[in-house]
């Protein structure tokens, strides 16, 4: 019996607004995925005051345009990217969210409204990371003990590089997943 051509999962990585493709926990998460044979998505952007002022159309316009009517497998955002969560929301597309923005209601609502297999992680450092605002979300939230908004211990780069491993797991067993 014939089967037709592999598929190769398709991942969407989205940068943070002042945290970039080449930032570690997005770097190692691109590495995770291209080494997992999954082909990677990853738009660049600059967040300006219009970004700011609408960052759920921004960062919409920006994947759809980067996706040209694909949908990938997985998305794995960093905060400002995490905008993309009523997005994949709308078209049932699991996430790995890291640093979600929760002061932001559009995204606590978002983050709420999903289940398994979606995972959102932050720091308990990081005043933008207030899980209990979104307690009756189906997702797994992952509180990174210490950690502040990068995902980082102030002060302790060791410390800071174990935990950011924990959480490359994390995506790592999202991207297996998606296979």
């Amino acid at each position: 019996m014939e089967t037709g051509p592999a598929h190769a999962p398709l991942v969407l990585v989205l940068a943070g607004a002042g945290y970039g493709q080449q930032a570690p926990l997005l770097w190692w998460s691109a590495a995770v995925t291209r080494q997992a044979d999954c082909e990677l998505i990853a738009p660049a952007w600059t967040v300006d005051d219009a970004a700011r002022a609408d960052p759920v159309g921004f960062v919409t316009q920006h994947v759809e345009t980067a996706l040209g009517g694909r949908r990938p497998d997985l998305v794995i955002a960093k905060s400002f990217g995490c905008f993309a969560l009523p997005w994949a929301v709308a078209n049932d597309v699991p996430g790995v969210w890291l640093t979600p923005v929760l002061t932001d209601d559009v995204v606590r609502d978002a983050l709420a409204a999903v289940g398994f297999p979606h995972v959102a992680v932050g720091g308990s450092a990081d005043p933008m990371w207030q899980p209990g605002r979104v307690a009756r979300t189906e997702a797994r939230l992952v509180t990174v003990d210490g950690a502040d908004h990068a995902l980082e211990v102030p002060g302790d780069w060791r410390r800071s590089q174990r935990l950011q491993a924990d959480v490359l797991d994390i995506v790592d067993r999202a991207v297996r997943a998606a296979l």
